[in-house]
């Protein structure tokens, strides 16, 4: 992942430096595994230990000669193990060590993906709390729908988000997944039980089968969950994209001293948090693509999946982790309009209310399609006052003068119908389902 999107702590765990050591990691619990099934002399695997180490100029200076990685990586350590070395690799192959440590090495993003979601979910509950009983519209279509608790936005949120960690936490299980089984899975150089065991060692589990690599729609399945937690930030920062227009300003993203907008227009404040993590989860689902594309591979195994595998695991995960940790900044700093909030819960005079109307009516006993009518009558008589510019009544005074309405529904039980506070009679149930 390029510097800007970059989050220091995934991207150490993809680094030349780490990987190596991850395979190493491996290669050791195999040696261990192999001493312990009396394949190989355990004193042969403790000298072995205590001589090997990463050496990255080595390795590199190695594959120009060999074009193979992993070959490279292994001559390197052996020359510095000396005569034990016949010891080292032994009866496995290259993808036993690659995707073992793979494994490790995405379990291991993950769990900082999870502890970066974790954050947000707190602020998320954080604003949630605190906005419960700011009255805002609601918008079906992007038009004024009912009105209802600014605070539910941010529980709705916290609901997705606590479905994402569910499949976060799922996953990390799932890819955790230990491969020593040899050039075709078939174990045919080693005992199956040094697979448990070194998986054992690793913190890993094993699978009923594998070819000479771990089926990559486990793999797949993590990225496509990477791709569901960016679908669940891009929906949040679409909702401040819209709240952050001119025509609505309920929300505005902290602007700080010496910060510009535009390079031609001083005033300008755009939403370029939000906007840019929308654009980054474009980039997730394109990585979720991949993973499903790598599923297929000839036979036992090629290697199409491994250069794509080498791109999106580490840009996936330090993406996602990067967008998270943003958008948890950008909701701590966020300023909520409260006056924008209330324009625009007024902008249309009380039509918001039309459906609690529609239901009273009900209630005292007028036939479902006969209240629409009423009330919609009513509404478009309002409607075109306001495209006209020239509205002297809200929606209340209009229904007042229907014989129709006062028939059944006197005006302290219409002021009731158009109090705000009617609307929090269920948050409370909402949110203790929910937070």
């Amino acid at each position: 992942m390029i510097e800007r999107y970059s989050h220091k702590e995934t991207s150490s765990i993809w680094s030349d430096e780490s990987r190596f050591g991850r395979w190493l990691e491996v290669e050791i619990a195999a040696c261990e595994a192999l001493a312990e099934t009396g394949k190989i002399p355990a004193d042969a695997v403790k000298r072995i230990k205590s001589k090997a180490k990463i050496n990255l100029p080595r390795i590199k200076e190695l594959e120009e000669i060999t074009k193979h990685e992993v070959v490279a990586f292994v001559n390197s350590v052996v020359e510095l193990i000396g005569e034990d070395g016949c010891y080292f690799h032994f009866g496995v192959t290259s993808s036993d060590i690659m995707d073992t440590s793979f494994s490790m090495m995405l379990r291991d993003s993950l769990k900082l993906n999870l502890k970066e979601l974790i954050g947000l979910m707190a602020e998320v509950k954080t604003k949630a709390e605190k906005f419960k009983d700011l009255t805002c519209v609601g918008r079906t279509h992007g038009i004024h729908a009912e009105p209802m608790s600014f605070g539910l936005k941010f529980v709705h949120w916290y609901d997705e988000l606590k479905r994402n960690k569910v499949r976060l936490e799922k996953v990390i299980e799932e890819v955790s997944v230990c491969m020593i089984s040899g050039a075709v899975g078939t174990y045919s150089a080693l005992d199956p039980k040094v697979e448990e065991l070194s998986a054992k060692k690793l913190g890993l589990r094993t699978i009923g089968i594998t070819t000479q690599v771990i089926p990559r729609d486990i793999y797949a399945d993590a990225f496509n969950v990477i791709a569901l937690c960016g679908a669940t930030v891009e929906r949040i920062a679409l909702e401040l994209r819209h709240l952050q227009r001119t025509e609505v300003m309920e929300v505005m993203e902290e602007f700080t001293k010496g910060q510009t907008g535009s390079s031609a227009m001083p005033h300008k404040r755009n939403p370029i948090s939000a906007e840019n993590l929308t654009g980054c989860s474009r980039v997730l689902r394109g990585y979720a693509g991949v993973s499903l594309e790598n599923i297929a591979l000839w036979h036992e195994r090629d290697i199409s999946h491994s250069a794509a595998e080498r791109i999106i695991a580490p840009d996936a995960t330090v993406l996602l982790a990067y967008m998270l940790k943003r958008l948890t900044g950008l909701l701590s700093r966020i300023r909520v309009v409260e006056s924008g909030v209330e324009k625009n819960l007024n902008l249309t005079h009380g039509l918001i209310y039309s459906s609690i109307v529609l239901v009273a009516l009900m209630e005292k006993g007028m036939k479902r399609d006969d209240a629409y009518v009423v009330v919609q009558e009513n509404a478009m008589k309002l409607w075109d006052a306001i495209e006209k510019g020239n509205v002297t009544l809200n929606f209340i005074d209009v229904l007042k003068k229907d014989a129709r309405v006062t028939k059944l529904i006197n005006e302290d039980e219409l002021k009731k119908i158009f109090d705000k506070k009617n609307i929090f009679k269920h948050v409370d149930q909402i949110y203790n389902k929910v937070l």
